[in-house]
């Protein structure tokens, strides 16, 4: 075998792609994959299309006949978090809908169809004139699609949109003032494997779905354009033949992609080129070096046509013509080809030994197109030279193959293919090309992906399986349950160091340490790519989503004996105007991921759903709606640390205590005490009577004393005569002393507590929903304290476990204010006691 076919054959096996391994390609190459933010179309594909901001028409939740505008806040999936118009930057009135489920429309619905559009009687009592504010609102604001809310499309992501079998219209290559109707044989990932109607096995056509040269069913015969077959299948059929097929076609619609989706494309603008005007373009079919060309013809304000020179006598000449506007690539001012640092071509049948711009215009007494005349195409992503990614091959649009970027010449960089059977030269590519992607594009969305050879990359050996178990069909929704709807990919030995999407669930509990509100304002998903920068990202956001960063950051520091194979990263954050870092261990490997998401959550002592490869919906499997943050903490913390593998046992634990009817015990003395100073400076605050007490206590039964309420004090108690042996045996501290009933002002440094009579509950405290506590908070002098309770969630069981350190840590109070709102939660708690004695 000769080394061209030994060549051959390794590229052959690279094609396969089943040994290919973008992490060890990295790593061994030692070059970097181009970030994904970078792709500004992929991540478009990712999206639901709705954005925070847009406005829509929700019913009154009050009167379902009434209408009022409200703005999305957030997303997550189908679910949207709403807000009434009107209510300004007041959270308290947001609510959750779900889109597929929910009466929800586009912005002038209600007046088309005969509706109430009124604004909800909280919202009108604030606003003067709402007809006036209503108008002032809505001009120039962005409504939700009427696609996304109605119709047999609603709920469904605009990629889903282009399904197998859908309609559209696609303009020619070479022509854009001609269309031909097409069909959708295969949506990978968003790039649309496309057939010309009336030749179905005549052409092979890949574009991405949001390719500016694809519209609606219609579309060309609004827009005045010609319907007509394309130049490579007009000849299979007569004239006649290509009516009939287009006849048919308006009886059979079928399946068209909605014409709403395509409202968004961006609008051409008024270019100034004249017929004659010489520029430099780009040849599609050779986009290594640049060509003069010559305008020949302009059409109307929006599109005129370019033509390639070719000298050559009319008979042998090969006419090359596109139909271009201002702002289309691959079209340049002369002289563009220095600035780009690339080969001008000269054009077939130029006679000089070198091509002068000069010469040549003086020769054919041309016009020049002057820069004035050419769009600035800008771009704020800021390629490297040696970053990889994934590119189509422009010969061959089927194919995708590892590229490297070679140069970067302005908005345009050059690209060396990789894994093709036979050498091609640089391709120029603009940088917001769809035909360009992030390493693990392929293998994410199941497109085969040409690579280089093994040789090249020797990758590690694997364990030789079946090219069936290399490629099975994943058929799961976004909740893990099976679904024949679902697309299907192909999911292959690839994925070893790509992580999946990564969801943050913030309906799910969201423990001590995260602000839920923060939390719902987070993107629904971070990823595919890389697991260190994916999981490096997700760590990133979740720490700043926290009321206190340094202490998640001291959280997920890095354990000493690590419990998988290590990556460290350093995780930054700032707090108070301190910049706080964090070594923190990440794993590297997809299969890792999603116990890391799960083991990390149990760190942060949050629902194990609250982020992680599974997307929550409904209800989450943990059920842990029915806990607050002092719940979690009091059951799922240190107190239950040897249960941490099993994260469902200890939610139903939490239920069933708290479900649990306390014990009647005999009515006794019961004070506070405190113990000493820690070095934390808080204060354990610990009713006394309670079940630690010891089991001399029980020895009392014939005490009947009405209960007292004492002192909280902070360091040294003060002296007073000996206390009874009940007491004794309660009290903790080394120093004893008898609390006066008689003492009305507690002094501990700054801190002054008025002390009150016993307070009288005319309900359980176990029975307070979050509302009856914050009516008790609001009712204290430490009112102001009260939406801590609203954001945390606190009702009355989860009130009942608070404690100082816990008061400190979770609401972030320093000690005075904390000391005296804590008095205030002693005093229920020391109620709720005597009604147990009672």
């Amino acid at each position: 075998m000769s080394i061209q076919e030994e060549l051959l054959a390794d590229a052959d096996q690279s094609l396969d792609g089943t040994e290919f391994n973008w992490e060890e390609y990295l790593e061994e190459t030692g070059s970097v994959g181009a970030p994904h933010n970078f792709f500004k179309h992929v991540d478009t594909s990712l999206k639901n299309g709705l954005s925070t901001g847009m406005r829509l028409e929700v019913p009154h939740r009050t009167d379902s006949q009434s209408y009022w505008v409200a703005s999305i806040i957030t997303t997550c999936g189908k679910l949207l978090l709403l807000r009434y118009l009107g209510c300004g930057k007041d959270r308290s009135a947001d609510f959750w809908c779900d889109i597929v489920t929910s009466d929800l429309h586009p912005l002038g619905w209600a007046q088309q169809n005969g509706k109430t559009l009124i604004p909800p009687a909280g919202i009108k009592e604030k606003l003067q004139n709402w007809e006036d504010f209503l108008a002032q609102n809505l001009n120039g604001v962005s409504s939700v699609p009427a696609h996304l809310l109605e119709g047999p499309h609603r709920g469904k992501d605009p990629l889903d949109l282009f399904c197998p079998g859908s309609r559209l219209e696609l303009q020619h290559s070479t022509n854009s003032l001609v269309a031909w109707p097409c069909r959708i044989v295969e949506n990978i990932g968003g790039r649309l494997h496309l057939q010309y109607e009336g030749a179905p096995d005549c052409n092979n056509i890949w574009l991405f779905y949001l390719h500016p040269s694809l519209h609606q069913v219609g579309w060309a015969a609004q827009h005045g354009y010609t319907i007509q077959p394309p130049e490579a299948i007009i000849h299979l059929r007569n004239e006649e033949e290509w009516k009939e097929v287009l006849a048919k076609l308006d009886k059979d619609l079928g399946d068209c992609v909605p014409a709403e989706f395509f409202q968004e494309q961006p609008q051409i603008p008024i270019h100034t080129f004249l017929p004659g005007m010489k520029l430099e373009a780009m040849d599609p079919s050779e986009p290594s070096c640049l060509i003069p060309a010559t305008v020949t013809k302009v059409f109307n304000d929006q599109y005129f046509m370019i033509e390639l020179d070719d000298l050559r006598p009319s008979d042998s000449k090969t006419t090359k013509s596109f139909v271009c506007h201002c702002n289309s690539p691959g079209i340049f001012p002369i002289g563009y080809n220095e600035t780009m640092g690339v080969q001008l071509r000269p054009p077939p049948g130029y006679t000089e030994e070198e091509f002068i711009w000069e010469k040549y215009l003086t020769q054919y007494d041309s016009l020049v197109a002057s820069k004035t005349c050419f769009s600035e195409l800008q771009s704020d992503h800021v390629f490297q030279v040696g970053m990889k990614l994934e590119a189509v091959n422009p010969f061959h649009s089927e194919e995708i193959c590892v590229a490297t970027v070679s140069r970067v010449i302005g908005p345009y960089i050059s690209l060396q293919l990789e894994g093709t059977k036979m050498p091609i030269p640089e391709c120029i590519v603009h940088v917001e090309s769809m035909d360009i992607f992030p390493m693990g594009w392929c293998e994410t969305n199941g497109h085969h992906l040409c690579t280089p050879p093994q040789s090249k990359v020797n990758p590690q050996k694997k364990t030789a399986v079946s090219q069936q178990e290399k490629q099975i069909t994943a058929s799961k929704n976004i909740n893990g349950l099976s679904t024949k709807d679902s697309t299907a990919c192909k999911v292959t030995s690839n994925g070893k160091y790509l992580c999946p999407k990564i969801y943050f669930n913030h309906r799910c509990f969201s423990g001590p340490y995260l602000n839920k509100g923060r939390i719902a304002e987070l993107p629904k998903s971070v990823g595919p790519g890389s697991c260190v920068l994916v999981l490096k990202e997700v760590l990133t956001l979740l720490v700043n989503a926290a009321y206190k960063p340094s202490r998640v950051l001291r959280e997920l520091e890095l354990q000493e004996e690590p419990s998988w194979p290590q990556h460290t990263e350093t995780i930054k954050a700032k707090y108070k105007g301190k910049t706080y870092r964090s070594t923190v261990e990440l794993v590297r490997t997809s299969d890792q991921v999603p116990e890391f998401c799960r083991k990390t959550c149990i760190k942060l002592e949050c629902c194990p759903n609250l982020f992680g490869p599974l997307m929550v919906l409904d209800q989450c499997s943990e059920n842990c709606s029915v806990l607050t943050k002092t719940k979690y903490t009091h059951y799922y913390g240190k107190r239950r640390a040897r249960n941490l593998n099993n994260p469902t046992g200890i939610l139903r634990s939490i239920e069933a205590a708290l479900k649990k009817p306390a014990k009647k015990r005999r009515r006794r003395k019961q004070f506070f005490v405190h113990k000493k100073k820690r070095s934390t400076a808080s204060v354990d605050n610990t009713p006394l009577g309670s079940p630690q007490g010891s089991d001399e206590d029980e020895e009392e039964e014939g005490e009947e004393d009405s209960p007292s309420e004492g002192s909280i004090r902070e360091g040294k108690g003060s002296s007073s005569t000996s206390p009874t042996r009940s007491e004794r045996s309660m009290i903790t501290e080394k120093k004893r002393g008898r609390i006066s009933n008689s003492e009305k002002l507690l002094k501990t440094k700054d801190i002054r507590i008025e002390l009150r009579e016993p307070l009288t509950l005319d309900s359980c405290p176990l029975d307070w929903s979050i509302s009856d506590v914050i009516q008790y908070i609001k009712s204290t002098d430490c009112a102001h304290l009260a939406r801590h309770f609203q954001e945390q969630e606190i009702d009355g069981k989860a009130l009942l476990l608070l404690t100082l350190p816990a008061v400190q840590d979770c609401m972030d109070l320093k000690l005075p204010a904390a000391v005296r709102l804590c008095y205030h939660i002693e005093r229920v708690k020391l109620a709720f006691y005597q009604s147990l004695s009672s």
